[in-house]
């Protein structure tokens, strides 16, 4: 079984167990902050990838790491994780979660390139506008792309609008060279 699909079906169970004990939001916050750690820290990485440290030693560490800190469904699903040999995953498990929580909320993520910063009008327009194309609530994360001479390119799913001045040209020069050739 692929690594996707075992996160996916991880995700998906702790994200059923977490709504039926009411405690989807302190979980979700959770893996925020384990999401966040893993990315900072390049030790924690090699921890949960190591597979010469004993799955008691890791969980002994998770439970002095975080103890109290987190939620006792998040402490017992690490636990399960070490238990089962799937720590190494857990980046791609908070991943799956956070994709199965936005589905379920109805939440569309849109992710844009873009030439300048955009002021938060025109982050509110782009959520606007994507929000009655995609009729669903939208996140809007910006993302600057000194390539871009000028305008965005948005994507949403496997869906892109590229409004950047360089797609606008390209589509400028594909008109004359047409009106040219009929003329």
């Amino acid at each position: 079984m692929s690594n996707l699909r075992t996160a996916n079906r991880y995700a998906e169970a702790l994200m059923i167990t977490a709504e039926e004990l009411h405690v989807l939001k302190d979980v979700s916050d959770d893996f925020i902050v384990l999401q966040r750690i893993i990315n900072e820290s390049h030790e924690f990485q090699l921890f949960l990838k190591s597979p010469i440290l004993k799955k008691e030693k890791k969980q002994q560490v998770f439970e002095t790491t975080f103890g109290k800190a987190i939620q006792p469904l998040m402490l017992k699903f690490l636990s399960l994780l070490v238990e089962k040999r799937r720590e190494d995953i857990l980046l791609s498990i908070i991943g799956a979660f956070f994709r199965l929580q936005d589905e379920t909320l109805g939440i569309v993520n849109v992710h844009v390139k873009a030439a300048a910063e955009l002021s938060a009008q025109q982050i509110a327009q782009l959520e606007q506008r994507f929000e009655a194309y995609s009729k669903k609530k939208v996140r809007v994360d910006v993302s600057l792309d000194p390539k871009l001479i000028g305008g965005f390119i948005a994507r949403i799913g496997d869906t892109m609008f590229d409004g950047s001045v360089k797609r606008q040209l390209e589509l400028l020069r594909k008109r004359f060279a047409e009106e040219i050739t009929v003329a």
